[in-house]
């Protein structure tokens, strides 16, 4: 009775069982949504977002927040992309600089958080503005289409098996979004990185007190959210035909939102990944599900904004419950 009764009260649980009735909902209304091109599409498109939301999950886990993830990710997409455009970049070389600039925008955001005090919420506001700035700076960029040398980072996140229309896509992206999923849990539980993360959000001064180098640990976290934000900039392009200047603010919402949804505590202390990758799906099956049931851009955001409420409010009378 008491092991129902804990998994019942996992909101990660909770959350799986949103996905599969929201998957029931748009199946027996959408012949569409049933077919397996929206299903690939569906994932191709949740990739950015979920690195993007394994990243800003430890932040999120210290009480912080960071809202340059989603220009800095077009940002970094957009000058990897130019270089190979006008500078001859080989493809490597500019996944390689997405993974360094993410480094450089996290740490920049570490620096001004942890060491220099700045409120989170201001700091990471002020670089989504010099990221989406500097984005602006370039030119719309195509990275290299699948018929061009270096295209084959393409079939990183899917890779296409036979020619015309008895070719099968295969989302190879999915195996690797697991896998770091995995990895990234185990380093939250397992390592003195992701305990101490936890617990700065749980008490900072006490963190502190217990001889825990807070502003190192504090300055990682942001480190690890730039890594990933890299990281999501090589995906974005990937399956983004044309990477648009100018672009980028608001996506982190969506990142930001899937890690409230499965679990992380608004005020810090508690998450998970495995909580971050299930909450993900759930905003990644409105946007991509109610277009299909008749419902537009407007009413995707009210109801995603809706979803978001319930979740914050769960977490609330969860910690109202444990006081």
């Amino acid at each position: 009775m008491t092991k129902k009764k804990s998994i019942l009260s996992d909101q990660r649980f909770i959350v799986v069982l949103v996905i599969i009735v929201l998957v029931a909902i748009f199946s027996g209304l959408s012949k569409e949504f049933r077919q397996y091109s929206t299903i690939l599409s569906m994932l191709d498109f949740s990739y950015y977002d979920l690195l993007m939301a394994i990243g800003v999950t430890f932040p999120l886990i210290t009480g912080g927040v960071d809202l340059s993830i989603g220009t800095g990710m077009v940002c970094y997409a957009l000058i990897s992309g130019t270089l190979i455009r006008n500078n001859g970049l080989p493809v490597v070389a500019a996944m390689l600089l997405c993974i360094v600039l993410g480094l450089v925008v996290g740490l920049l955001n570490g620096v001004l958080i942890g060491v220099m005090n700045l409120p989170p919420f201001l700091a990471t506001l002020c670089t989504c503005m010099i990221t989406r700035g500097a984005g602006s700076l370039c030119s719309a960029t195509p990275w290299p289409a699948l018929t061009q040398e270096g295209g084959w980072f393409h079939s990183i996140f899917k890779i296409t098996v036979g020619t015309g229309r008895s070719a099968d896509r295969y989302p190879l992206g999915f195996l690797w979004m697991i896998l770091l999923v995995i990895l990234m849990e185990f380093v939250l539980f397992h390592t003195k990185f992701g305990r101490y993360t936890i617990a700065i959000g749980s008490n900072k001064e006490a963190a502190a007190l217990s001889g825990i180098n807070v502003k190192f640990y504090h300055v990682m976290v942001y480190v690890v959210c730039g890594l990933f934000t890299g990281l999501a900039a090589i995906a974005y392009a990937a399956v983004t035909p044309t990477v648009q200047p100018g672009t980028g603010a608001g996506l982190e919402m969506d990142a930001i939102g899937g890690v409230f949804v499965g679990g992380v505590a608004a005020s810090g202390g508690y998450g998970s990944v495995v909580g971050t990758f299930v909450g993900i799906f759930v905003i990644m099956l409105l946007k991509t599900g109610l277009p299909y049931i008749g419902l537009q851009a407007n009413w995707q955001q009210i109801i995603t904004g809706v979803v978001l409420i319930v979740a914050v409010l769960i977490d609330i009378l969860k910690e109202k419950k444990n006081a």
